[in-house]
């Protein structure tokens, strides 16, 4: 199996560093596929909605995570609203998101040569049980009436430093318990898994905050983490797809940069997810300005409006589980109409209206992330995948430091509905800029057919005699 830099297609499900499944039957290796295709929904026949669940492993992995996210978003709300509380800004509350964020940015490709490195069952029963603590520490601050907002700052720059690693080892992991067939199903149902959390999260949060205060929905996030450690534990280890870890050695991080730059497939919803990352997914930071400073609101409609946007996400999590293939048109075309919702919700003129488009808003965005995140995974070798994906989260996440700052300030300088209508403008400025690049490099042409019946407007592969073997992936890809 290729790792470097010249790898230029992914292993083909089941192959010879696999175990076997449940089924205790080993399988031929397939013959390796280029990763465009893989990513295409030729590739897979479609399943079920649920396929992946019945792997007892990844059952025992997402029912602890359906726990621990309703933990975290309890937190998220909690910790929003404290902050909000505290210092009556929403340059405060950027400023937190930053800090949480900012260690994705300075290290986040570190966590990914460490979860290429070692097992990555074990590198997450440390960081579960880190991110539990933290939880813990705010709980008693919280409650026992010591907090300052420094110490919000702190716990979550902490949260920060663990999520280095604990993020690309839960992405890699993934396709450890389900193997290659499976995969972007699981992902999907990762996301659904998530969504539903943000159903139940903000909902309860809302309640615990309004009638007993912040503190008790930190203490919950902190004990929700033994759900989770408990499903690592109960894991049968021979059932895992094994891969082969990497040795230490010299010029990792380089290798993966290398590996990543020389294929468009990869690079280009990278930068993508990076953009939206930065600008277009700052709802912490708008959702509390337009509660607070339009609406003159409180924490139950905070968490009324996260809900809605949990709703839509759900749904397009479901959606996504649905679908055979990742196709870039899709992210592209997501991510054009995720940046027009948002500019329609900065210029709604009523609350109802403004609800009304956070559940589009959530299913969209929902799909950016899965299409980005599974097309990514699908196109790489298992043995780079830790720090391939470690640069999708450092560029998706690892910006929210340099944008939510500037979009806090926005937002207080000029209100609410100018900062969110900033983040979909350069969304939408973003997708076209992408989808174009993707087109010229795939060797894709605008075609337009005003014929009845026929599909007006779509990219078409050129054909000429000069196209490389990349242009024809990344065209079946897109």
């Amino acid at each position: 199996m290729s790792t470097g830099s010249g790898a230029h297609s992914a292993p083909a499900p089941n192959s010879h560093d696999d175990t076997v499944t449940d089924d205790a039957t080993a399988t031929a290796p397939g013959p390796t596929t280029a990763p465009g295709i893989a990513a295409g929904p030729a590739a897979t026949p479609r399943k079920g909605t649920f396929s992946s669940l019945r792997i007892r492993n990844y059952r025992l992995f997402a029912t602890g995570q359906v726990v621990s996210n309703t933990g975290t978003w309890m937190q998220r709300i909690a910790q929003d609203w404290l902050v909000l509380s505290l210092t009556g800004s929403s340059g405060a509350v950027g400023i937190t998101t930053a800090l949480q964020f900012l260690p994705m940015l300075l290290f986040g490709l570190y966590g990914g040569v460490l979860t290429d490195r070692f097992a990555k069952r074990k590198l997450l029963f440390c960081t579960q049980s880190a991110m539990g603590l933290t939880g813990l520490a705010l709980a008693v601050l919280t409650l026992s009436g010591h907090v300052q907002v420094w110490h919000v700052y702190l716990v979550a720059f902490l949260l920060g430093l663990v999520t280095v690693v604990d993020n690309p080892a839960r992405q890699a992991f993934v396709s450890e318990m389900v193997g290659q067939d499976e995969l972007r199903n699981a992902v999907s149902l990762n996301s659904a898994n998530f969504q539903s959390a943000r159903l139940i999260g903000p909902a309860v949060a809302g309640v615990l905050i309004t009638a007993l205060g912040s503190g008790w929905a930190f203490l919950f996030n902190g004990l929700s983490f033994i759900a989770p450690i408990t499903g690592l534990l109960m894991m049968r280890t021979a059932e895992l797809h094994k891969v082969d870890r990497v040795p230490r050695s010299k010029g990792q991080l380089r290798e993966g940069l290398r590996y990543v730059s020389g294929r468009p497939e990869l690079i280009w919803p990278i930068v993508l997810v990076g953009f939206i990352g930065t600008f277009g997914f700052n709802f912490p930071i708008w959702l509390t300005a337009f509660v607070y400073k339009v609406f003159h609101a409180g924490a139950g409609t905070y968490a009324l409006f996260n809900g809605l946007m949990a709703a839509g996400s759900l749904i397009g999590a479901l959606l996504a589980a649905r679908r055979a293939g990742s196709r870039l048109r899709m992210l592209v075309g997501a991510a054009l109409l995720f940046g027009l919702l948002e500019i329609a919700a900065a210029l709604s003129p009523s609350f109802w209206i403004f609800a009304a488009l956070l559940a589009p808003i959530g299913l969209v965005g929902l799909t950016i992330n899965v299409t980005a995140n599974s097309s990514v995974q699908m196109a790489t070798d298992p043995a780079m995948r830790g720090r391939v994906m470690s640069l999708f989260m450092m560029v998706f996440m690892g910006g929210t430091p340099l944008g939510a700052p500037v979009v806090g300030w926005v937002t207080d300088a000029y209100g609410p509905r100018i900062g969110f209508l900033a983040g979909g403008v350069v969304s939408m400025a973003a997708a076209a800029l992408v989808g174009l690049a993707l087109a010229r490099v795939g060797g894709l042409r605008l075609r337009i057919d005003l014929r009845r019946g026929h599909r007006h407007v779509a990219f078409v592969p050129r054909v000429g005699p000069g196209e490389t073997s990349s242009e024809k992936e990344l065209a079946a890809a897109a």
